[in-house]
């Protein structure tokens, strides 16, 4: 399944939903589309709250660029596109622990236009 985010710097992205790799979070996100919040930064990552609450599944603190993430600890969609301040090395790092559910399709790289406050919206395909 593929998901359609938006902000206003980056226009529409896609984003493929991985199901298998951790399916109660990615059936709780798909479930709970559409989202309509603000964004934040922090290093190379764009998060924002939805109304989503799942506990810790085959959580991890380090991920790749392109990686969709979902948050538990602040019930935030987290988006990877580069290092975090978190990280060492050139991998993003999350703050703390977070559930892969996704990829985003192309370049992850366009999230670096994303500003903080900014409107963002997520949405099946």
């Amino acid at each position: 399944m593929k998901i359609r985010i938006y902000t206003e710097s980056t226009g529409y992205v896609e984003a493929e939903v991985l199901e298998d790799k951790n399916p109660k979070t990615a059936k709780a996100v798909i479930e709970g589309l559409p989202f309509d919040s603000r964004a934040n930064t922090w290093g190379e990552e764009v998060y924002f709250s939805i109304p989503v609450d799942v506990d810790e599944e085959n959580s991890q603190r380090e991920v790749e660029v392109g990686d969709c993430g979902y948050w538990p600890a602040g019930n935030c969609f987290c988006i990877f596109f580069g290092r975090t301040p978190a990280s060492r090395g050139e991998k993003p790092v999350a703050a703390s622990p977070v559930n892969i559910f996704g990829r985003i399709v192309g370049d992850a790289k366009i999230f670096r236009k994303v500003r903080d406050g900014e409107r963002i919206r997520v949405e099946k395909i």
